[in-house]
């Protein structure tokens, strides 16, 4: 007889779900690149004004007629503004909806313009343009309005059912268009990476080629040193005409895997600017910086590196840690390593097991590379805390790798 081990019920799994779903709409940014005001917004303003303008006119009774045509010119004025502010222009149009519906439920008889349905387009435009808060508080206050508005004039279920339709299908067509939009933008981002991991490849053979053979040269140059200097003299010559072409074909490579626009000729930060990230007046939590130990002959990359991860754990500090007042920071070195530690004192919260985010395994990977060591996660004292260790220049291996001739 075959016994049954009870499953966890779908529950366990759905609420933690739910929750992690409900909380990435709720972080969701705004889309980049959201165009301010082109000239189809005001053809579109004028086109609601010029309507309720002439169904003002055309109406028999024409009491209370500011009050009437004030939530259309309203709605065609937040027009302008749905790309760059959609939750404000959701709220002054919908409540400017909201306060003329209440007045006509308590104090008078008239009915709305029927051009107050270009608040369809703002339902559209909160989907499209608005950042997860903006549209779940942009949501509500539709919602609001469309539970007020049928009062004055009660309706059947259906139009009442058909009243939320409309403005539910004009914010889903705003979020699929959306959701393509960034989807076509992925695939455009995957192709551009898929190209820069084929050229970096290629700079790897090309520089890894060229660099052996510059290696093997100059063996062969100390070699001849002693004994033929004329042709030492040659062979330095050899070494000097590849060195150039290497670095001729490097830079081509590198343009190539640069951005559009100007290079960025700045030095990158390194060691000696991580000071620059304390803060001790004005902002909070409050950032201390220490440095101590043999720091002053570390490898560019490692001080590069140091830099990089100090200002990720911070970021991740002042942005994650609850109730956090104090960010550590603690460099310590000698002739052989580095140590970095960033230690914040929020709150501890119980986690569950989860996949690290993208700036955890960014910092592990940089750390991974120069052949040290990253651990991250909360500290039994409280808080959270980040240690990397470093080797104070780049190891040994890394630079026989980078010589060996391509297989």
């Amino acid at each position: 007889m075959l016994s049954a081990e009870p499953l966890p019920a779908c529950g366990a799994y759905a609420v933690p779900m739910v929750a992690s779903s409900l909380r990435a709409l709720w972080n969701e940014r705004r889309p980049a690149g959201a165009p301010t005001r082109v000239w189809r917004d005001w053809a579109l303003l004028a086109v609601v004004v010029a309507g309720s303008a002439l169904e003002v006119m055309v109406r028999e009774d024409r009491s209370w007629l500011a009050i009437v045509l004030a939530p259309s010119v309203v709605i065609a004025l937040s027009l302008l503004w749905r790309r760059t502010r959609p939750l404000a222009a959701v709220t002054v149009a919908f409540g400017t909806l909201l306060v003329f519906d209440l007045a006509r439920l308590m104090f008078i008889d008239v009915t709305a313009l029927s051009s107050v349905a270009a608040a369809l387009v703002l339902s559209y435009a909160l989907l499209r343009w608005g950042s997860g808060r903006e549209t779940v508080l942009g949501l509500v206050v539709i919602a609001v309005w469309l539970a007020v508005t049928h009062l004055p004039d009660p309706t059947s279920p259906d139009e009442v059912l058909a009243g939320y339709g409309f403005f539910l299908f004009a914010a889903a067509l705003g979020a699929s268009v959306r959701f393509h939009t960034n989807a076509r933008l992925r695939d455009i981002e995957q192709t551009k990476l898929r190209l820069r991991h084929e050229l970096a490849r290629e700079l790897h053979d090309t520089v890894g080629h060229h660099v052996s053979a510059i290696a093997i040269q100059a063996q062969a140059g100390l070699a001849l040193a002693a004994s033929d200097p004329d042709r030492a003299v040659a062979v330095l010559e050899t070494i000097d005409q590849e060195a150039s072409r290497t670095m001729d074909q490097m830079r081509t490579i590198v343009g190539l895997l640069r951005e559009q626009g100007a290079p960025d000729l700045a030095p990158q930060p390194g060691l000696t600017d991580i000071e620059r990230l304390a803060r001790n007046v004005g902002d909070w939590p409050r950032i201390d910086v220490h440095l101590s130990g043999d720091l002053d002959d570390l490898a560019p990359a490692v001080s590069a590196a140091l830099y990089r991860i100090t200002q990720e754990a911070i970021t991740n500090a002042v942005r994650h840690a609850r109730n956090a007042t104090r960010v550590n920071v603690e460099v310590g070195g000698d002739p052989h390593r580095v140590q970095l530690t960033v230690h914040d004192d929020g709150d501890t919260v119980p986690t569950s097991p989860h996949t690290p985010g993208y700036g955890l395994l960014g910092m592990a990977e940089r750390t991974s590379l120069l052949g040290g060591e990253l651990r991250a996660g909360p500290d039994p004292k409280g808080g959270w805390t980040v240690n990397a260790t470093l080797p104070a220049s780049r190891p040994t291996t890394a630079l026989n790798r980078a010589v060996q001739p391509p297989s």
